[in-house]
């Protein structure tokens, strides 16, 4: 029988935590260090792959991503030594993606080569912005000009590779955004990731603004335009919206990230890493601690990088599943979040579907474009009673 995590498919996720400078928008988990021993490194992620593989042996993995932090500042010496330990612990799947996260100011055209001979078949690179006045107050080090050297460095090496931009950004028109967008789609090679920018608690951006320090901020309106414009833009240019943030020529989306939407399994491995997994009938929620020193002294001491795994009810299971599917274009299947709810999944607000906020076909729940900007709170009434 079928397990309800096949549905997703098997992801593994490594991170790795070091960064030039800290940004002052991100609040991922990511440090700056003087100095780092790799190699130190290196023995721990191989002894984490080690451990997890023999969980989950019998396993197809489908997707490794290296996400950070700034894993372009790892050597490809290590990424290789990691994907040959991966290789000998899980059979790969024959369309296995393999992607690395990138940032223009650690791109060499050897380093990508070292990259690609080791495994790695897609970039994803972290421009933010295609001004370099812009590029300047998110704290970026790179110009636009270094973003597209590194870029084309990047389309030469690689088939697949995708990269970022911000915007709603301070000063930022919506005119501005529009001519910003189409630039960036003359470049595009076949996905784009474009996020709103969003003051986070915790953050240097975060700080400024309780301080009222981080003005010209677009006005909610403004913002909600700009969105509207990135979907116009990017549907006329054939990369339509399949996630809320993340757009693609069709059968170029993320894998890896489809995993996570599809609610599949998926390995965390290093500082901060989230996993979760099914193993004996279980689906397992699994933390990592956040501190590089604390993971990596878990892993020597321990013989782990983990926090105390919770178990996930059923109920926890179709509430994840609802909020991760309902990110993507092609929404939920009902029968799935009933057989996990055990018990059939019921619209508590018919209005959603009357007003056309949700549709509800062939068995697939999802959110319509008019739903779309309002999705938390389409999650918030769908959410069923526990």
């Amino acid at each position: 029988m079928m397990e309800d995590w096949q549905n997703g498919g098997f992801g593994l996720y490594i991170h790795w935590p070091f960064c030039q400078s800290k940004c002052p928008y991100c609040d991922f988990n990511s440090h700056v260090a003087a100095t780092i021993d790799q190699s130190v490194w290196e023995r721990a992620y191989l002894s984490e792959i080690e451990r997890v593989s023999r969980e989950t042996s019998g396993r197809v993995l489908n997707t490794v991503f290296f996400g950070g932090g700034t894993p372009s500042l790892m050597d490809p010496e290590l990424v290789n030594s990691i994907l040959s330990k991966v290789r000998n612990c899980w059979t790969l799947s024959n369309d296995v993606e393999i992607t690395l996260e990138a940032n223009p100011t650690s791109v060499e055209s050897g380093r990508f080569q070292g990259y690609r001979d080791a495994g790695v078949n897609r970039i994803s690179m972290g421009i933010q912005s295609l001004n370099n006045e812009d590029l300047k107050r998110l704290g970026r080090l790179h110009s636009v000009a270094e973003a597209q050297k590194a870029f084309d460095i990047a389309r030469s090496t690689f088939d697949r590779v995708s990269f970022d931009l911000i915007y709603a950004r301070q000063g930022q028109t919506i005119d501005a955004w529009r001519s910003e967008l189409r630039e960036a789609l003359s470049m595009a090679i076949d996905h784009l990731s474009l996020y709103q920018l969003t003051i986070e608690q915790g953050t240097a951006f975060g700080d400024r603004y309780n301080r009222g320090q981080l003005r010209d901020l677009p006005s909610d309106d403004s913002a909600a335009d700009m969105y509207f414009v990135t979907q116009d833009e990017c549907e006329k240019a054939g990369m339509p919206a399949y996630e809320v943030s993340n757009h693609a020529q069709k059968g170029s989306e993320s894998r890896h990230n489809l995993i996570y939407w599809r609610y599949g399994d998926y390995v965390g491995i290093g500082p901060g890493a989230h996993g979760r997994l099914t193993l004996d009938g279980k689906k397992y929620a699994i933390d990592t601690p956040l501190a590089p020193t604390s993971w990596l002294q878990s892993v020597t001491e321990k013989g782990h990088g983990e926090n105390p795994r919770e178990v996930l009810s059923g109920y926890d299971q179709a509430v994840e599943y609802l909020m991760m599917g309902l990110r993507i274009s092609e929404g939920i299947d009902l029968n799935r979040i009933s057989s996990l709810l055990g018990d059939e999944f019921s619209f508590k607000n018919k209005y959603l579907l009357e007003d056309s906020f949700i549709t509800a076909d062939n068995g697939r729940l999802s959110i319509t474009g008019k739903g779309r900007p309002v999705l938390n709170a389409i999650i918030r009434e769908l959410i069923p009673d526990n």
